[in-house]
C-alpha cells in the first residue's frame, strides 16, 4: 500500500480550499458582471436616490439575524450530538455555503458541513442538515401557498395541497417498504430519537428566520417607493420565495431564478421590473455573496481531522 507523505497531503488540501474559494468569488463575480438582467447605471441611480447610512444598516442587520438565526439552529441541532460554541458553528454554516455556491441547490453544504466530524458520525450530520433545510423548506411552503391564496390564485393553491396529500397517502401506505435498508418509517424512528427540546427549538429559529429574511424583502420594496398593501406584499414574497425555492438551481444563481420569478409576479401589481430585479440582486447579494466572503476565510483556515 502506497502511504502519501504528510506534507503532500497538506499541499493537496491547500490546493482544494484554494480552488473552492476561487470558484465561489469567480462565479460571483460572472453573474454580477455577465449579466443580461442587470443595468448597473440604473443601478447606480437608484442606489444613490435611495442610499443612507440608517438605511445599510437596517439592512445589514437583517442580513446578521438572517444568518445568526441559521447558526443557532445548527447549534442546536448538532447539540444531539455533541456540543458546540456559537464560533464553531459559525464556522461550520459559513464554510459549508460557501463550499456549496456552485453545487445544485446547494448540496455541498452537506458534505461542507460532515468534513467538520469524524467520518463515522457523517451520516448524523447529513441528516441533521436535512433537518435543518427541511424545517425551513416547509415552512416556505406554508406560506408560499397561503401567499397564493391571498392573491387569488386559489386554483394552484388547491392544485398544491391535494398534490401534497397525496405524497401524503402514498408516504403512509408505503412507509414500510425498504429501499437499500431505508424507509419512511425509519426516517420517523430517526426522528424520534431526537429530544423534543431541540425539535422544538429549532422549529422556533426556522420561523424566526422566515420572517427576517421575507421583511428585509418587505422594507427593500418599501425604500424603493413600492407602495402595496402589507398583506399584498407579504403574500407576493412568500409566493416568489416558494416558487424559486422550488426550482432546481445553483447558490451563485439564486438571484437571477428569484429575480425571474419576482418579476413575474409583481409585474401584475405593476411594480417596476428594474425594482423587483433590483431587490432581487440586493437580496442575493447581503444573503449569499456577504457570508460566502466570511466563509472563504473559515474555508481556507480548515483543517482536516487528520492534521
Amino acid at each position: 500500500m502506497i502511504t502519501i507523505p504528510h506534507k503532500a497531503k497538506q499541499f493537496g488540501v491547500f490546493i482544494i480550499k484554494l480552488l473552492i474559494v476561487t470558484a465561489a468569488f469567480y462565479f460571483i463575480y460572472d453573474q454580477l458582471t455577465n449579466n443580461d438582467q442587470l443595468d448597473w447605471k440604473k443601478f447606480e441611480i437608484l442606489l444613490n436616490e435611495k442610499l443612507s447610512v440608517f438605511g445599510v444598516v437596517f439592512l445589514l442587520a437583517f442580513s446578521v439575524a438572517n444568518r445568526f438565526l441559521e447558526i443557532l439552529k445548527w447549534q442546536n441541532l448538532v447539540s444531539f450530538i455533541k456540543s458546540i460554541s456559537i464560533g464553531e458553528s459559525t464556522k461550520q454554516v459559513l464554510g459549508a455555503l460557501t463550499a456549496g455556491i456552485f453545487t445544485p441547490n446547494g448540496l455541498g453544504e452537506y458534505a461542507g458541513k460532515a468534513l467538520y466530524f469524524d467520518k463515522k458520525k457523517t451520516k448524523k450530520i447529513i441528516f441533521l442538515n436535512l433537518i435543518c433545510n427541511g424545517v425551513q423548506m416547509i415552512l416556505t411552503v406554508f406560506f408560499g401557498v397561503l401567499g397564493l391564496f391571498i392573491l387569488g390564485y386559489t386554483n394552484y393553491a388547491l392544485a398544491l395541497i391535494v398534490i401534497a396529500l397525496i405524497v401524503w397517502a402514498v408516504s403512509f401506505f408505503t412507509k414500510s417498504i425498504k429501499i437499500k435498508g431505508y424507509s419512511i418509517e425509519k426516517l420517523f424512528v430517526k426522528l424520534n430519537e431526537i429530544p423534543k427540546e431541540i425539535h422544538s427549538k429549532n422549529n422556533i429559529l426556522a420561523f424566526c428566520r422566515y420572517l427576517v429574511f421575507s421583511h428585509q424583502y418587505y422594507f427593500l420594496f418599501l425604500a424603493f417607493d413600492v407602495d402595496l398593501p402589507y398583506l399584498t406584499l407579504m403574500a407576493t414574497i412568500a409566493t416568489v420565495y416558494f416558487l424559486a425555492s422550488s426550482l432546481p438551481s445553483f447558490q451563485f444563481l439564486d438571484f437571477a431564478v428569484k429575480g425571474s420569478v419576482a418579476v413575474f409576479f409583481f409585474g401584475k401589481l405593476g411594480v417596476n421590473e428594474w425594482i423587483v430585479v433590483f431587490i432581487s440582486t440586493l437580496m442575493w447579494f447581503l444573503n449569499v455573496v456577504l457570508p460566502v466572503v466570511i466563509g472563504s476565510y473559515y474555508v481556507l483556515k480548515f483543517k482536516p481531522k487528520w492534521e
